[in-house]
């Protein structure tokens, strides 16, 4: 007789306790799959102290193969269930999509980043739900201390040590606390110019802060945030978030670079794919955590609407206390169900009481129903955490030892970017990649906390365009996610570039405000003056630059009437990159400007040397404010113009090419060299006079063409 088929999807608390509970009751008596998009199982009450500096990061986190020996882990995402068929299908972080099928299936998907209709917060606020939201926070952090303590102007210092936490549930009440400690570390040891001093402000519409647990928690909590400087704010939240701050509801405006959003969760929208009665977007089951109607359907953790018969007719809040229950209540259940285990059993809960971590020696619990603060909260905090934590438990005391005695390592690694962690993101677990899973850009251009600029998304900032190429597949050189086109607008590797590289392409001197970057990108949002932009060398055929060529009085270009013929026009060799030509290097060309972001230009349709002409390339000759041309005013007299050598072909000049008793041009008939090419080089119409200070160049083909409480309780 085959052995059963169990497929977990997720590995948080209630996924990774429902695999490890079934590994031990069914005693290799069943296949158990377990899906996630990561091998580790995120300890998440403890990531604050990530982001502050306190643990590294893989502290943690707990590996799934080593503690979960029995269980054959998939690494993917789930893409659609077809629950007629007992099937799933997944994509992995390659792109390379598969198919589980099943017997039993446990839902335990998790939760992300709950939004809430408030203009500006999706573009410009992070959340606080993975690993890489906290290494970009502590990075962000990090970076607006150093750059406030470098500036000279006094309002620009205190808007980038103004940090905004909205949310007073138990995650933003723990950033809150640990960020405060940690930002005032690192003033100690690098004071700022002006005497500041970092402030928190931490923001939510309840009356109290922890408004979820006991009057005493929240009254000791805070107390304990007043007293470290944090300035809270009950009754008050976000109306608008801005590139220079935030409105307030109460219409007060924050100047800031930080906003991080600690407003709650909601379910993974996995579960409304289903077609399934759902409570408040979770997946309603019996006291079994069964789906009623799908007896192979378990759901458990955040994604569950699990009836709480304590208190009959609400259902059991979204923590992490009861999604780890939760998982081993659901692990029984399928066991029993496929005869490989006892009796079923409804899920019962007896709350044991919270913790709060609020940084140092300070915290507050009420282990049992018993109000703690103080030293002793803060021994009782730390004991039920590494209790709880199935791994790493040595490493984490050795951090807060070492933490204790030693001051804290303040540096940026620049790991994880901006546009990688955009708030609306289904996988809060996974930073974005170039050409990764989540090809739509959900991240905004423009300039703000948090928000990608105009070198991060493909379609240059419109937060519409997708990126090309199917996932899994090798990108095509020139396409996003390829080793051509780095610093490509969409390929996902544009880099930030440093605030004084900010300034150029812009009129002035001072560097515009950018929100929460890892680093200015050059290009339209920054950098030094460009030649031919307001405050930068003059471009050639710009005013005060040389002639070009091809412009009345000008030495004529390349496939102009008289001219050595252009190559890729009529007559003229192929162009590099044209058919039957070398590659073109494409525009644009030459020294990289500002309006590119790129470091140095990419090679392909985007990147390589502009033209002369082009942005980012040399600009021509004779353009308002160049170098006089020749034959214009100021200029050296031209030729075949009043008071100047007679042109070739002209009354009194030597005969041109390809006129009656001159040489044939290249490229005419009779003339060598007219190989491949489609025909004569194009002549003006007889009597049409040449082209004019205000004739335009003809047209230059352009490649270029924008309710619930915060999971992590414990």
């Amino acid at each position: 007789m085959s052995r059963p088929r169990i497929v977990i999807v997720g590995a948080g608390f209630a996924g990774y306790r429902a695999a490890r509970t079934l590994a031990r009751t069914t005693r290799g008596r069943a296949h158990i799959t377990l899906l996630n998009p990561t091998d580790y199982f995120l300890y998440l009450p403890l990531l604050p102290q990530v982001a502050a500096g306190v643990l590294e990061p893989r502290r943690v986190t707990v590996s799934l193969s080593d503690t979960l020996p029995d269980v054959r882990l998939v690494l993917g995402e789930a893409d659609r269930i077809d629950l007629d068929g007992r099937t799933l299908h997944y994509t992995g972080p390659e792109g390379d999509g598969g198919t589980l099928a099943y017997d039993r299936l446990v839902l335990a998907a998790g939760s992300v980043n709950k939004l809430l209709p408030i203009p500006g917060v999706a573009e410009y606020a992070h959340g606080f739900r993975g690993l890489p939201e906290a290494l970009y926070l502590r990075d962000h952090v990090t970076r607006q201390v150093e750059l406030a303590a470098a500036a000279d102007d006094p309002k620009t210092c205190a808007a980038r040590c103004t940090f905004v936490v909205v949310g007073a549930g138990y995650t933003g009440t723990e950033v809150a606390a640990h960020g405060q400690m940690f930002t005032d570390a690192q003033v100690r040891r690098h004071p700022l110019r002006q005497g500041m001093r970092p402030r928190w402000m931490l923001l939510d519409v309840a009356p109290r802060v922890l408004p979820e647990m006991d009057d005493k928690l929240s009254t000791t909590a805070d107390r304990v945030l007043r007293q470290r400087g944090v300035d809270v704010r009950m009754g008050t939240s976000v109306q608008e978030a801005t590139p220079e701050g935030v409105v307030l509801t109460d219409g007060e405006f924050v100047e800031t670079r930080t906003l991080v959003w600690c407003v709650g969760v909601r379910p993974d929208p996995l579960v409304e794919s289903l077609g399934l009665p759902l409570e408040k977007g979770r997946l309603l089951v019996d006291p079994h955590l069964q789906v009623p109607g799908r007896p192979e359907l378990f759901a458990c953790g955040d994604v569950a609407a699990v009836p709480d018969l304590e208190k009959p007719g609400s259902y059991t809040t979204m923590t992490a206390q009861h999604a780890w229950r939760h998982g081993k209540v659901a692990a029984e259940n399928v066991a029993a169900s496929l005869g490989l285990g006892g009796a079923r059993k409804p899920y019962r809960h007896r709350d044991l009481g919270f913790v709060v971590d609020l940084g140092g020696a300070k915290a507050a619990a009420n282990p049992l129903g018993v109000p703690l603060s103080g030293v002793p909260a803060g021994a009782v905090t730390r004991g039920y955490h590494l209790a709880a934590m199935p791994g790493n438990r040595v490493r984490v005391a050795a951090d807060w030892l070492l933490d204790a005695v030693l001051p804290r390592q303040a540096v940026q690694l620049g790991l994880v970017r901006s546009w990688s962690v955009p708030l609306d993101t289904s996988s809060p677990e996974l930073a974005r990649v170039p050409g990764g899973r989540e090809q739509r850009q959900e991240a905004s251009a423009r300039s703000g906390p948090g928000a990608a600029v105009a070198a991060d998304t493909y379609d240059g900032g419109t937060g519409a365009g997708s990126l090309r190429g199917r996932a899994g597949d090798e990108p095509a050189k020139g396409q996003p996610g390829s080793a051509a086109t780095q610093h490509q607008p969409g390929s996902g590797t544009a880099q930030r570039r440093s605030e004084e590289e900010l300034a150029k392409g812009r009129p002035g001197t001072e560097p515009p405000r950018n929100w929460p970057t890892d680093e200015p990108a050059k290009g339209p949002l920054g950098g030094g003056s460009a030649k031919g932009r307001p405050g930068g060398e003059p471009a050639k055929g710009q005013p005060g630059g040389e002639s070009a060529r091809n412009q009345p009085g000008g030495e004529p270009g390349k496939g102009q009437p008289g001219g050595e013929s252009a190559r890729n026009q009529p007559a003229g060799e192929p162009a590099g990159g044209q058919a039957a030509g070398e590659p073109a290097k494409g525009p644009p060309r030459g020294e990289p400007s500002g309006n590119w972001p790129a470091d140095e230009p990419a090679k392909g349709p985007r990147g390589a040397a502009s033209a002369k002409g082009q942005p980012g390339g040399e600009p021509a000759r004779n353009q308002p404010g160049g170098e006089p041309a020749k034959g214009q005013s100021g200029g050296e007299s031209a030729k075949n113009q009043p008071g100047g050598e007679p042109a070739k072909g002209q009354p009194g000049g030597e005969p041109a090419k390809n006129q009656p008793g001159g040489e044939p041009a290249k490229n005419q008939p009779g003339r060598e060299g007219a190989a491949n090419e489609p025909g004569p080089a194009p002549q003006p119409p007889a009597g049409q006079p040449p082209p004019g200070p205000d004739t335009a160049p003809g047209p230059v083909k352009r490649s270029d063409v924008p309710d619930d409480s915060a999971k992590g309780d414990s």
